[in-house]
């Protein structure tokens, strides 16, 4: 051990904190002996100088999870450093990618961290939480119109394995290079090939320099796959509190991070409840996505996306039906909608949002209703064309729409529109007038620049009228 490290274990000894011997190692799973008082989630030092924090308080012994790569030796001393366990945070992070304990992996040099916070930080209570109302634009058509996530809100994603959930989550984090939010993106026991194409995604799209991105891989050990949401959570919950910048984390997957979970508790002895998780695995999910929100004190928000998978499209399963429980909202994704080509998938029946309609305005709830029914008619009248028959000219109408509607809502990654545009591409679509004859790639080329015109609820009649006559041939 270096001296330093010596030095400072002294200093802890010396300052009277409790000490303890390790009785039992078994891989990062550490029993010490005399550590009390002491409570869960504790920093303890090692004479080693390697850390580890207290997961479970026993009788006549405490578990605590190593956070060091070598081995501890059992007869070794253990002292607690603090009370409860910190992570490194600041905006110097934001534009880098770090490791779960904060330290860099991009190869651009040292992060000097503003700070530290907790990363079992508290949910903020209910009195300091304000009403969410903003609209958290993705620039994907059919969320941003029929499923909207407001900011502050939790809005879950759940699919089958490469039914698009992480390229939609990206899309999500590449649109808000054009607002104000900073985004956190949590990879959790991911393959290394996930990692390298999420920021090579990430860069080419201009989006890197407004994101954190925490990364564990599968070579990590399990507590840093435990660990890395809830870092995440520090990390934007510091931003969002202390500096006042709106924020969304996004868990790549919490599915991944349960079984991470249900692993260390198995092996702490704990007992094993439904499908083997822990008694409290939903505490450990609820703890998490509880800390969004948005606060009265400075009307900021910080919005939590976490992704779950649902094997089969089995949205019924034991973590699927926690997180929806839990969040206020989920976008679902359908390999059947994937077969068909739309991307994203999102299956229309089965998706909800229960917050994000607040931030509509009234043109946008019009809409959403009529897509809905068009969808609808368009999935009956589609129905109905398999057997042959001769359908009338309002099926066949139905059905044009729901073409027209499935090109322009099938967006391919880096692809986004602006909420303005998307209203003007779905209003041409649902004139009646105009959707047999309007090109869908014409129309997403052409909005983008009309809708850079329209500076208030006034000018957006005048936009769209030139966007008609453009599509139509006619003079501007």
């Amino acid at each position: 051990m270096a001296e330093a490290d010596k030095h400072h274990f002294q200093q802890f000894v010396n300052a009277g904190q409790p000490v303890g011997e390790v009785i039992a190692v078994n891989s990062f799973l550490v029993s010490i002996k005399g550590l009390q008082p002491v409570n869960v989630h504790a920093l303890v030092s090692f004479d080693d100088g390697s850390k580890g924090f207290v997961q479970h308080v026993l009788e006549d012994r405490v578990l605590v999870l190593h956070l060091g790569s070598a081995r501890i030796r059992v007869g070794s001393l253990a002292v607690v450093q603090q009370t409860e366990l910190m992570s490194r945070v600041g905006k110097d992070f934001v534009g880098r990618v770090v490791s779960v304990n904060g330290e860099p992996l991009d190869g651009k040099g040292a992060i000097a961290p503003d700070s530290t916070w907790p990363i079992f930080n508290s949910a903020p209570p209910l009195f300091e939480r304000q009403m969410l109302d903003r609209q958290l634009e993705t620039g994907v058509t059919i969320i941003d119109a029929l499923f909207p996530v407001v900011r502050g809100q939790r809005m879950a994603l759940l699919g089958d394995s490469k039914s698009g959930k992480s390229t939609l989550t990206t899309q999500i984090a590449i649109n808000q290079k054009n607002t104000d939010q900073v985004v956190i993106y949590v990879l959790i026991a991911k393959r290394r090939s996930d990692v390298d194409m999420l920021i090579t995604r990430l860069t080419d799209n201009g989006a890197l320099d407004h994101s954190i991105i925490i990364v564990s891989t599968i070579f990590d050990s399990l507590v840093a796959s435990y660990l890395a949401p809830y870092v995440g959570c520090a990390m934007g919950e510091y931003l969002w509190q202390s500096v006042g910048q709106d924020s969304v984390v996004i868990y790549d997957d919490l599915t991944a991070h349960a079984h991470a979970y249900r692993e260390i508790a198995l092996l702490s002895g704990t007992s094993p409840g439904r499908d083997s998780y822990p008694g409290d695995m939903f505490h450990a999910h609820s703890s998490l996505l509880e800390r969004a929100g948005r606060l009265k004190k400075n009307g900021k928000c910080l919005t939590a996306i976490p992704i779950v998978m649902a094997d089969s499209g089995d949205i019924t399963a034991y973590l699927p039906t926690n997180v929806m429980s839990i969040t206020d909202g989920q976008w679902i994704l359908d390999m059947q909608v994937f077969r068909d080509g739309l991307r994203p998938a999102i299956s229309a029946g089965l998706s909800v949002t229960r917050v994000g309609s607040r931030g509509h305005n009234d043109r946008q709830k019009r809409q959403n209703s009529v897509i809905l029914q068009a969808l609808t008619a368009y999935s009956t009248a589609k129905e109905f064309s398999h057997f042959g028959t001769e359908l009338s000219s309002a099926s066949q109408m139905d059905i044009v729409r729901g073409q027209k509607l499935q090109l322009l809502l099938s967006q391919i990654l880096g692809e986004t529109y602006s909420p303005t545009a998307q209203q003007l591409m779905l209003d041409i679509i649902l004139d009646n007038n105009l959707v047999g004859a309007v090109d869908i790639a014409k129309l997403k080329s052409t909005t983008g620049e009309v809708a850079a015109t329209v500076k208030d609820e006034n000018s957006y009649e005048p936009a769209l009228a030139n966007l008609k006559a453009q599509l139509t041939g006619g003079a501007k």
